[in-house]
Order: structure tokens, then sequence, then C-alpha cells
């Protein structure tokens, strides 16, 4: 008996990164998955984003624990592509309970031409992406909890650095931190909105991931370099992690969606390593 057991989870971002870990812990637990990635780069975006090979990568992996994926490439600014995806999801599987709007990119760079610009793609990503994301799942969530069924979920991911207010005045960096913040006030509305249906809504404030969004990305490193006060406020307080696994963030929103995470609603959980307190 897993704990996801007959659930069906659609998840953003999941070609790589924290995608992939979710879909593939949630897919250890008995969820079946829909999977929906980009799997292109963005112009302004200054690192390789994941590809249709990490979305079927991801697909095998999900398989190899047992479940099912149904993997679909679609932008998440693209609400008519998001929507397709989500209800050949419904059609496959005849449901979808929880909804993991994970899906973003870092704009952190040192060669930033634009900061308008940047601005007005980050906040398109990582704010009106993420709305879209609750936006084509409502209708079907809201019907599943008219019918009586209570395992109605959807989680957000902010991070801890706009929890603390971290930046450096350029245009990409503001929209990360201003739409990140903005996305825990997504979740208490929603949360007070959708309890009538017996869907919950929380948010994930991960720390420094080591995920290839950073990893991978020579301008955030650079950027650290240029905002050495950046980099002392991003250290976290446990000694031996100094940076957490994406299978951290999967395991806090594996708490939250499950029956262990039944009395949690309008919340967003620091996965921080005491980054918040060492402050």
């Amino acid at each position: 008996m897993g704990k996801l057991d007959d659930r069906v989870v659609f998840i953003t971002g999941a070609a790589r990164g924290q995608g992939r870990s979710h879909a593939i812990r949630c897919a250890e637990e008995g969820a079946d998955i829909v999977g929906v990635d980009i799997c292109e780069n963005i112009d302004g975006v200054p690192y390789n984003l994941g590809t249709a090979e990490d979305l079927e990568e991801t697909t095998q992996l999900v398989e190899k624990a047992g479940r099912t994926m149904l993997a679909r490439k679609a932008d998440i600014r693209d609400l008519a592509a998001l929507q397709a995806a989500f209800d050949a999801g419904v059609e496959q599987f005849g449901h979808i309970d929880t909804v993991l709007a994970n899906a973003g990119v870092l704009l952190s760079n040192t060669k930033e031409q634009d900061p308008a610009e940047a601005f007005r793609l980050g906040i398109d990503i990582l704010l009106v992406g993420q709305w879209n994301t609750i936006r084509v799942a409502l209708p079907h969530l809201i019907e599943r909890g008219e019918q009586g069924h209570k395992d109605g979920n959807i989680v957000v991911t902010s991070s801890m650095a706009a929890m603390l207010g971290l930046g450096n005045g350029r245009g990409g960096d503001d929209a990360y931190g201003t739409a990140k913040l903005a996305l825990t006030g997504l979740v208490r509305q929603y949360a007070n909105y959708l309890a009538q249906y017996h869907v919950r809504v929380n948010g994930v404030a991960p720390t420094n991931c080591a995920t290839p969004m950073v990893l991978e990305n020579p301008e955030l490193f650079n950027v650290l370099g240029e905002y050495p006060h950046l980099a002392n406020a991003m250290q976290t307080l446990l000694p031996d992690l100094p940076m957490i696994e994406p299978r951290d963030v999967s395991e806090a929103i594996l708490f939250l969606i499950s029956e262990s995470g039944r009395s949690f609603t309008g919340s967003t959980l620091n996965v921080d390593a005491g980054m918040a307190t060492r402050r």
C-alpha cells in the first residue's frame, strides 16, 4: 500500500530537477503522473532548459517505479496548451486529483540587457504560468469535490530567496522575488476558496537545491560573485546541508498531499535547512 494509491498527479516542469523528483517519488507511492515541460530553451533565460529527451527519461523512471506517466510538451505561459495537456491526463486516467505547480526559471544574469524585458519575462513564467497551472485544473478539482471526493490538492513552488527578500536590483531577479512571494498569496487565496470543495492548497519554499537550474547555470555563480552579500545570505544553518537535494522537496510535498498532511492548507513550508532561522 502506497501513500498515493489511486491518485493522479499533474506536474509542470517534469523533465528534470525537482519536477522529475516529484514524479518519481509520487509514483513510488502509487500515483500515476501527467508530466508537462516546455522542452526547449527560452530567450532571456541564461542556461539550457530541459529537453524532450529529459522528459522521456522521467517517463521511463516513473515506469520503472511501477506506474504510468503521460508526458506532454507545453509552455506554462500558453493556457490553451496547458489545458490540452491537463485534459489529456483526465481522459487517460479518468481524473486528476493533485496539481504540483513546479515549473520555473532563474533569470539571474550579469549580461542582462533590458531590465524591463527581463522583469516581464519572469513575471509571465513564474507568476502567470503558475496561475495558469491552477486555472486549468480548477473546474475538474471543484467538480470532484462536489461529487464527494476529498483528495484534492494543489502545491505551488515558491522560494526561500523570495521569502527572505534577497535581490540585487536587476530586472530578472526582481521578477523572481516578486513572483515567488506573490505565489504565497495565491496559496492563501485558493486555500480559502477551495476548502469548501475539499481541495487543500499549500506551498513549498526550497532553499539552495542541487538541480540543473542551479548547478548548470554559470550566470548564477557570476551574479553571486558580483554580489557576495547574496552568497552569504543564502547559506543554510545545517553544516551538512549547504544545498538540499530535489528529493528533500519531494518528501515535503509528499507529506502535504498525503493523509499525513490532511490538516494543512494555506501553508507554505520552508524546506530550507534552517536558512530562515540563520537570518
